[in-house]
C-alpha cells in the first residue's frame, strides 16, 4: 500500500503487509479507518483475514488482528473504542477493542456483509 503526500503527489512510503502464515497473494488492502487523533490506521487486508494496525507517524505495521474470512470494510463506534470489521465470506462482524488491539467478539450477521455503518442509539 502506498502512502502519498497529497500536496506534492509523491509516494512517501510503501507499506508492506505480511501477517504470519498468510501467502502474499492473499494480502489485499481494501479498507482503511484512521483514529480521530490521527495516530493509528487500521487496514482491512481482504482474503488475508487480518486487520493491520499501522502507526501513522512511523508508517510501520505494529500488529495484525485475526478476524473472520474476507474482511472488507470497517467503522468505529462514536467513542472510537470499538471497531467493527465486516467479514464477507464468513458472514460475520468482528468487534475489535481499539485500545487493547484485540478482537473481543464475533457476531453472525448473515450472508456476505461487505460494509458497515455505525449509528449510536440513545
Amino acid at each position: 500500500m502506498s502512502v502519498i503526500d497529497t500536496d506534492s503527489k509523491e509516494i512517501i512510503k510503501k507499506i508492506g503487509f505480511a501477517p504470519k502464515g498468510v501467502h502474499k497473494d492473499k494480502v489485499q488492502p481494501v479498507g482503511v479507518q484512521i483514529t480521530g487523533d490521527g495516530k493509528t490506521a487500521f487496514v482491512a487486508l481482504g482474503p488475508a483475514n487480518h486487520v493491520a494496525v499501522v502507526n501513522t507517524d512511523t508508517l510501520e505495521v505494529e500488529d495484525y488482528l485475526l478476524v473472520g474470512r474476507r474482511v472488507w470494510q470497517m467503522a468505529f463506534n462514536e467513542a472510537q473504542d470499538r471497531l467493527l470489521a465486516t467479514n464477507g465470506v464468513s458472514g460475520d462482524v468482528s468487534i475489535i477493542d481499539v485500545p487493547n488491539r484485540e478482537v473481543i467478539k464475533t457476531v453472525k450477521v448473515g450472508r456476505y456483509p461487505w460494509g458497515v455503518a455505525v449509528r449510536q442509539v440513545e
